[in-house]
């Protein structure tokens, strides 16, 4: 005994003796550091002061610098006349007019001027650089140093080294056999002296207050050592007695904070009285002994917060209540302690429930309105939590509960509305009627109340965070957004998901994270914090999208799931826009936007389900998409202009999109043949095409004026895809069956004319970004392209040849493309000589040309047969034609010269 006591003063005698040493050698640093910075000033200025040129009757030769411009000379009065030159060649200064001498100055030591005049000057001194933040160590000396130094700090000290004085002390006159007393007699005295000291601690209050105070704790503390010597140590008294002593101890210890307003000793006598069933167990595990004792504790640190504001004591209260009790029921919980562990939970919970309230009523009038958010949030959750570890096999009561906790707080939530005072506590408790309200239903459905519970807190973390301008919160939110996250993994991995569709918890939890994302985003926004809003909406919508997918692909027909995800996107752009309507955000648009565009591939997902987008459940699909598509549009006319004219723009691309699918469809299973297919799917664009090129204010609703901007790209786009089809077409052979095929008047013929007839209306708008020489090569190419394709599929249709890589090798062939370029060639050569077009005669020339290579190179292989003899004499008499008709090509016109001046 005497041992372990002579230790505990040493280490409490040393540890401030240390302290006091470290502080005394870091004082000393301290000065000798402000000392050496004070000398380097003054040899900083000393320094400065002697590189500035000084004024003076004497000069001082300097070089002038180069880059340095030339002041202005200002007009000074003649000089005096100089006397007589000196005979010695040392330079002599000008001697001025007759002045009262100067004191003398102290003789300056001699410098170089020239090379003082190349020396550049001293740098300023430098801007002290702001003061940083003092890190974990600093503020923790800091606080040391405040310790010892403010306040009575001989009384602290003085207590330190008493206590060790004394139990060393002791240890001596033991180990000298001078105290031949019994341990009884010993404790008794120490006692006795403690009980001295506290007495006159308290008479002292008023005249010595932080003397005092430091008197009563150690007094006390002295006395809660001596009762547990006795008890545990030595066995003097029984541990029930020893256990109620320091009870009275501890209440003692309150009852002198409350009355002397002491905040210090209320938090010794709290952690001393959580802490005495520790330090004085007998192992009997009694818990009933042991809540019954913190429910007496919490009883008076209720009292204590009706008189006092202490924030500490209350969440020290809160720490070890529900921190030992979670531990309990992790450890030691078995069935039979259901209904006492139930007992307690609620009488806690009402413990911390009152505390805020009385908290809030304790604050000043016009004080800012701050709430103690660990215990307005922490108290409902944590007990919920350990009310779930309680209930996890019933689930309907748990939910029961959790409805009971939101009209629990609806209702203090409606009483605090009354005052007006309390208006964030008011809000908090709102919000968590909310919480618990939407809580219940997932509960009734499936355990899923940790996740739960952690998106809702972080979510109200965020809120109060940002309502208070305090990081701490929000961080804590967005931390436990994660861990619920983590928790809903778990879940999911170990839950079986019955058939039912929607009610489960997997599903409503899911919900859960998108609505208090989307309420984190509100929060974030109506503060103006315009980037994490927009990540806490994406945070949001993954959540909402990846539920909804996920959920409608599980309890749906494979067939009927594409129809499903289009109704969801229509859903999801409508609310966008809805939303938009009212707070403008380009997020929200780009949300509406991107429903839209994504139809795109759920059309094609849908023509694979079942044939076509509009079969089966897609025709009420798409009705419900064009009606919440057109409210859409509508409601992105307030909002931001570039998604709201891509959003449109999006939307007339995509009806040609989905009709195209359909005709397709049909028309095969009708007619069947490649050229009708063909033509099926280019028709509704090129109607699109014909009405943005000839009626274009017809596409511009519901935006109006403000879809003019598009005007130039959409009509691109469209005629860039039927320029597209329009090569994909020319490898058809254009079979029209059941009809016969008939040159240029079959279906694919006259659909590629006619998309050439819409491309040169096109290109020959102001608005076409291809240039105005580039048209007429550009049409002339197409046209080109096009005879050659009909002239191949006669050959094919009329001749016989094979529509496939062998065609190119047919006599039929290549004689037919031999007259038909050839009668081009002539025609160009005619025309442009009758009609004075030098250019258009060159391009009959140039295409005859190539038909006379083609000759040589290709239809040379040919003479063996009539079709390559026909060619050669088919090629002749056109020659000859043109040779009769138009021997040369007309002269380019040349200016008639300008009549000369004066004639």
């Amino acid at each position: 005994m005497e041992e372990l006591i002579v230790l505990i003063g040493l280490a409490l005698l040393t540890v401030p003796v240390l302290l006091v040493v470290g502080l005394a050698m870091l004082f000393g640093l301290r000065r000798r550091v402000a000392e050496l910075e004070d000398m380097t000033e003054r040899l900083r200025a000393e320094v400065a002061s002697r590189a500035m040129p000084t004024s003076g009757a004497g000069p001082v030769w300097t070089r002038a610098s180069a880059s340095a411009p030339p002041a202005a000379t200002p007009v000074e009065p003649p000089p005096a006349p100089l006397p007589p030159q000196s005979t010695d060649d040392t330079l002599q200064p000008p001697t001025t007019a007759p002045a009262a001498a100067p004191p003398p100055l102290p003789p300056v030591p001699p410098r170089d001027t020239w090379r003082d005049a190349d020396r550049p000057a001293p740098p300023p001194p430098d801007t002290p650089a702001a003061p940083r933040r003092p890190d974990v160590f600093a503020r923790g000396l800091r606080l040391v140093k405040r310790w010892f130094t403010s306040g009575n700090v001989p009384v602290k000290i003085g207590m330190l080294v008493l206590f060790a004085g004394v139990a060393a002390l002791l240890k001596y006159a033991s180990d000298q056999g001078l105290l031949q007393v019994p341990i009884s007699l010993r404790l008794a005295g120490v006692s006795l002296a403690a009980v001295a000291g506290l007495v006159f601690g308290w008479r002292r209050r008023i005249s010595h207050r932080t003397f005092a105070l430091s008197l009563q704790g150690g007094m006390i503390g002295i006395l809660l050592l001596v009762v547990f010597a006795a008890s545990k140590m030595f066995g003097l008294i029984a541990p029930e007695f020893a256990f109620a002593a320091s009870v009275l101890l501890v209440f003692g210890a309150g009852a002198l904070a409350v009355l002397q307003g002491a905040m210090a000793l209320a938090v010794f006598a709290v952690l001393a009285g959580f802490l005495a069933p520790i330090w004085l167990s007998t192992g009997s595990g009694n818990h009933v002994a042991l809540f019954g004792y913190y429910a007496v504790l919490n009883a008076a640190i209720v009292t204590i917060a009706w008189f006092r504001a202490w924030r500490l004591l209350n969440l020290l209260g809160f720490v070890f209540t529900f921190g030992i009790g979670t531990l309990w029921g992790v450890l030691d919980y078995e069935a039979a302690d259901y209904r006492s562990a139930q007992a307690f939970l609620a009488l806690f919970f009402a413990i911390y429930l009152a505390v805020p309230l009385l908290h809030a009523r304790r604050r000043p009038v016009g004080k800012r309105d701050l709430i103690d958010g660990c215990l307005v949030f922490g108290t409902p959750l944590i007990a919920f939590s350990l009310q779930a570890g309680l209930m996890r096999e019933d689930t309907t009561t748990l939910a029961l509960v959790a409805l009971g906790l939101g009209a629990l707080y609806a209702g203090l939530s409606w009483w605090l509305r009354r005052g007006g005072r309390y208006e964030v506590l008011q809000q908090s408790y709102a919000l968590l009627a909310a919480g618990f309200a939407t809580l219940a239903v997932p509960l009734a459905l499936s355990a899923q109340a940790t996740a739960c519970v952690f998106a809702l807190e972080g979510a109200a973390l965020v809120w109060l965070g940002l309502r208070q301008q305090r990081r701490l919160p929000r961080w804590s939110g967005i931390a436990l957004q994660g861990a619920a996250v983590v928790a809903y993994v778990f879940a999911a991995g170990n839950t079986v998901v019955d058939d039912t569709p929607f009610a489960h918890g997997l599903f409503v939890g899911a919900m859960l994270f998108a609505l208090s994302g989307l309420a984190i985003a509100a929060a974030y926004a109506h503060w103006r914090a315009v980037v994490s809003a927009r990540l806490a909406y994406l945070w949001a919508m993954l959540w909402w999208l990846g539920a909804w997918t996920l959920e409608l692909q599980r309890v749906l027909p494979g067939a009927a799931f594409p129809d499903a995800l289009l109704v969801l996107m229509a859903v999801t752009g409508w609310l966008a826009a809805e939303r938009n309507r009212r707070v403008a955000d380009p997020l929200l648009a780009g949300t509406s936007c991107l429903a839209l565009v994504a139809a795109l591939p759920l059309a094609v997902l849908q023509a694979e389900a079942h044939q076509h987008p509009f079969a089966g459940y897609g025709i009420w699909a798409w009705l419900v998409f064009a009606a919440l598509g057109v409210r859409a549009l509508v409601c992105l006319r307030t909002g931001e202009g570039g998604f709201a004219r891509a959003a449109q723009f999006t939307w007339w691309l995509l009806w040609p999109f989905a009709l195209s699918l359909l005709l397709v469809q049909v028309v095969d299973r009708v007619v069947g043949g490649d050229a009708w297919t063909l033509v099926a799917a280019i028709l509704p664009w090129l109607a699109i095409t014909a009405i943005a090129l000839l009626r274009w204010p017809w596409l511009t609703h519901p935006l109006g004026r403000d879809f003019d901007a598009m005007r130039m790209p959409f009509r691109s786009v469209c005629c860039a895809l039927l320029a597209l089809w329009w090569l994909l077409a020319l490898r058809s052979a254009g079979d029209p069956a059941p009809l016969p095929w008939v040159a240029v008047v079959n279906p694919l013929d006259l659909a590629q004319i006619a998309v050439l007839m819409l491309l040169a209306r096109w290109m020959w708008r102001g608005d076409a970004p291809i240039g105005a020489r580039a048209r007429v090569p550009v049409l002339s190419a197409g046209a080109f392209l096009l005879v050659t394709a009909i002239t191949l599929r006669g050959a094919h249709h009329w001749g016989g040849a094979p529509w496939d890589a062998t065609l190119a090798s047919s006599s039929l062939a290549q004689t037919s493309l031999t007259i038909v370029w050839s009668v081009l060639g002539v025609l160009g050569w005619v025309l442009g000589s009758r009609r004075g077009q030098r250019v258009l005669w060159l391009a009959g020339a140039a295409l005859m040309g190539i038909v006379l290579a083609k000759l040589v190179i290709v239809d040379r292989g040919h003479l063996g047969n009539l079709w390559g003899i026909g060619s050669f004499i088919a090629y002749g008499l056109l020659c000859t034609v043109v040779g009769f008709f138009a021997p040369a090509p007309p002269r380019a016109a040349t200016p008639e010269p300008a009549p000369e001046a004066g004639a």
